[in-house]
């Protein structure tokens, strides 16, 4: 059974969502326009030299940091423009989400999970394609293209893992060994009094280990001495709700 104050948020929350929402469709559209994206710029390079390859690993880690900096801050520190940003995911998922409360119900509580559509265009459209116009421009058309090609790899990729983090344990999904690794990791950044400090990667824990934030080894700060933190650094509940103060 999850917390109380948990199914109470959830309870709401699920009465925010518009009754047709189904994850399995929005799940479906991110596999039909993503793999799209892929193939499409995969379809485009020609006879790629070993020098415009290399744009493959280098994407790889560019999108790694770029979840872990996005995660770090914006999406859990208010910063302008993107306050909506911090709100949906600080605000909504770590309280419908919590160490003790992983997994979702149903496919309709995926809509806390997989990003809106909005976001999709946003994450491709503003950051990824000015990128690889960039290196078409500048370098050649091969590194553009296999720089899409391997930014919407990885924006997949995540939401995949993302959402296998939050299936039942004991699913078919749930029971992958690397799965059971990397949630354990996703896990212990959704104890609300950790969730601003450590393990903010969402693939794979790279940049959590390069900047010291990852939970086995940080040292940003003494955890023992850690109050529980909000979004915005105000005190919250074990169960994730903020505590008003004086």
């Amino acid at each position: 059974m999850h917390p109380e104050k948990t199914e109470r948020f959830r309870a709401a929350h699920r009465e925010e969502i518009g009754p047709r929402y189904d994850g399995r469709v929005h799940f479906a559209v991110l596999n039909l326009v993503l793999p799209s994206v892929i193939v499409g710029s995969l379809a485009s390079v020609a006879a790629p030299s070993l020098r415009e390859l290399a744009i493959v690993p280098v994407a790889f880690v560019i999108a790694n940091l770029a979840e872990y900096l996005g995660h770090r801050y914006p999406m859990h520190r208010a910063m302008w423009p993107l306050e909506r940003l911090c709100h949906r995911h600080a605000g909504m998922h770590h309280r419908f989400f919590t160490h003790r409360a992983m997994r979702a119900d149903s496919h309709r509580d995926w809509a806390a999970v997989l990003f809106p559509p909005v976001l999709l265009l946003f994450f491709l459209g503003a950051i990824a394609t000015p990128i690889g116009v960039a290196l078409f421009v500048f370098s050649s058309s091969n590194t553009g293209f296999l720089f899409v090609a391997t930014a919407a790899a990885y924006f997949l990729l995540y939401e995949w893992l993302h959402l296998a983090y939050h299936q039942p344990d004991d699913s078919f999904v749930g029971r992958r060994a690397i799965v059971r690794v990397l949630r354990r990791h996703h896990m212990t950044h959704h104890d609300p009094a950790r969730m601003t400090r450590v393990n903010f990667n969402i693939t794979f824990p790279i940049c959590d280990f390069v900047f010291g934030t990852n939970a086995s080894t940080h040292s940003v700060v003494d955890e023992g001495q850690a109050e529980p933190a909000g979004p915005m650094g105000e005190p919250v509940s074990e169960t994730g709700d903020t505590v008003a103060t004086p």
